[in-house]
């Protein structure tokens, strides 16, 4: 594929990830859907670019839904999913519903309707807690959670439509994404969302385990750039492949806090609290195949990321705080 205009589907694109992919992608002037169905999307993410999208509400688990958005789309972002491995561990059921048979009833969609290319959105959840570092992605595999499970099986789903000649497929393993509209009031919410609100209000953080666990903190910024790269790269690189999309970077959850008090120049105490099960100890990702497939170097580094999103987060505070009082 070259990096002419081609017609987009972006599923999941109300959510955090996939708002900032249907940003990018219509901004480039690509005339680009959304599908979501709002489980865990919100529609105020997609503000400030409302009027360059077109706006699905339904559920990809319909196979009828599958069948209408696929067949105007060129490429295919599907970022839907029912995300949080504590979630999973509490509703394996849900998670195989939404992250697998969804999946695999859009897959069968767009074959069907000559769908050039399917850029997925896979988890690092996969490696599960295997101690060797970098995650690379030929190792051994070995999710520990339903939600990792359900996102591999996706992923070998994608991978096997395109090495049949089915459809150009391509599965981008995300590490720890962080940035502006990531949830911070779900009860699954993310590290770094949920570190700067208790800084907001006051209370210490929550860590589980000890906080010397190490995560690969990925500025969404980086993400978007690869998904780009994904859907415009020449097929013979990217089809059929598996690719790690990181920083590169490895950070204790003791450090991270350390930086968050240097970019807000505020105290974040700390709440230890007993380690979650499913949780990995440790996670890098080895980012050699990204750059050889994608081309793919992340340009945000994690301090720039963190002041970009402390920034943001401020802003929704106040833009939240003069809703109320105009109510």
């Amino acid at each position: 594929m070259t990096d002419r205009q081609f017609r987009c589907l972006v599923t999941g694109g109300a959510g955090f990830v996939g708002s900032h992919v249907a940003e990018r992608l219509s901004g480039l002037g690509h005339p680009t859907t959304v599908v979501d169905n709002l489980s865990t999307g919100n529609v105020r993410n997609l503000d400030s670019f409302r009027d360059r999208v077109t706006f699905i509400q339904e559920d990809l688990t319909d196979p009828a839904v599958c069948r209408r958005v696929a067949e105007e789309a060129d490429v295919v972002f599907h970022l839907a999913a029912l995300p949080s491995v504590p979630r999973s561990m509490a509703d394996p059921w849900a998670s195989h519903e939404h992250n697998v048979n969804a999946t695999v009833r859009l897959l069968l969609a767009c074959r069907d309707a000559g769908v050039r290319r399917f850029v997925y959105s896979s988890s690092s959840s996969v490696y599960g807690d295997t101690p060797t570092l970098p995650k690379v992605e030929s190792m051994e595999l070995e999710p520990r959670s339903p939600y990792a499970a359900a996102k591999l099986s996706g992923e070998q789903y994608i991978l096997a439509f395109a090495r049949a000649d089915m459809i150009e497929g391509v599965a981008l393993r995300y590490f720890n994404v962080f940035g502006p509209r990531q949830d911070p009031s779900s009860a699954y919410a993310a590290v770094i969302p949920a570190f700067l609100t208790a800084l907001i209000e006051g209370r210490p953080v929550t860590v589980y385990g000890d906080g010397h666990q190490t995560r690969d903190f990925t500025y969404v910024d980086n993400v978007v750039d690869a998904n780009v790269l994904a859907a415009t790269g020449p097929a013979d690189r990217v089809n059929g492949q598996v690719v790690n999309i990181g920083a590169g970077q490895r950070t204790s959850l003791r450090e991270l806090v350390g930086i968050i008090e240097s970019v807000t120049g505020q105290s974040l105490p700390i709440e230890e609290m007993p380690a979650r099960v499913g949780d990995v100890r440790d996670s890098l990702a080895g980012l050699e195949r990204a750059q050889a497939v994608l081309g793919f170097v992340p340009s945000v580094p994690l301090e720039d990321g963190l002041h970009r999103t402390w920034a943001w987060v401020q802003a929704d505070r106040k833009t939240a705080s003069s809703g109320r009082k105009a109510g």
